[in-house]
């Protein structure tokens, strides 16, 4: 299956880079490119990508505020969205892990870690770099004072929610925990529908704020 994905950054060169990137991928194909945020809702209703590489700081309308509409109540097709961030764009950050994001991808991500986040997307398994996961969670999650009930997990389940809010991967939390990825994956799933959240980025946001990810 091929992943459709859209690009959506005011910077020209920016695109052309990850468009050239991702073009050398034989599962991936770039419909269509975006310079505002205006312009990538418009772009995302025409071609209904699976996956929107979003820039947070765009002109007309930024990244945050395209990715609300785009996962608004009764939208006809939500993509997964991917936010493009720098080191600078904390404040940003954190709003769109409470709006849907993902996953979280550094400008200066690499040829390697671009695709793969594509893909993340695609399959549901978000990424979010680990260079920066833990230092915003860090930064912007409270952990409780104390737990206002107990927590809906099993104790194995706690470690893999644990796991993914140190940023860790599938297969880093198998190696870690002795299991195969795919019982990562059915953890996970199991782990969505407990809590209600959407995504890994949402587990990891509950495992800050729990304290587990101490």
């Amino acid at each position: 299956m091929t992943i459709r994905v859209l690009l959506a950054d005011d910077q020209t060169i920016v695109r052309t880079g990850m468009a050239m990137i991702l073009a050398a991928e034989d599962d991936i194909e770039v419909v269509a490119q975006a310079a505002d945020g205006v312009a990538a809702i418009q772009q995302a209703e025409q071609h209904r990508p699976d996956v929107v590489l979003m820039d947070i700081r765009m002109p007309r309308l930024n990244g945050i505020e395209a990715l609300r509409h785009l996962h608004r109540p009764g939208a006809a097709h939500a993509p997964q969205v991917v936010m493009v961030t720098t080191f600078g764009d904390d404040e940003y950050v954190h709003q769109a892990l409470h709006h849907g994001a993902c996953g979280f991808l550094l400008k200066d991500a690499g040829p390697r870690l671009l695709a793969e986040a594509v893909r993340s997307a695609a399959s549901g398994e978000a990424l979010i770099s680990p260079s920066i996961a833990v230092r915003l969670l860090q930064r912007f999650v409270r952990p409780a004072a104390a737990p206002a009930r107990p927590s809906p997990l099993s104790p194995r389940e706690t470690e893999v929610a644990a796991l993914v809010s140190r940023g860790h991967t599938n297969a880093e939390i198998a190696a870690a925990l002795h299991i195969s990825a795919g019982t990562v994956k059915t953890h996970l799933t199991n782990v969505q529908g407990k809590l209600g959240v959407r995504n890994r980025v949402e587990i990891a946001a509950w495992a800050w704020e729990s304290g587990l990810g101490r």
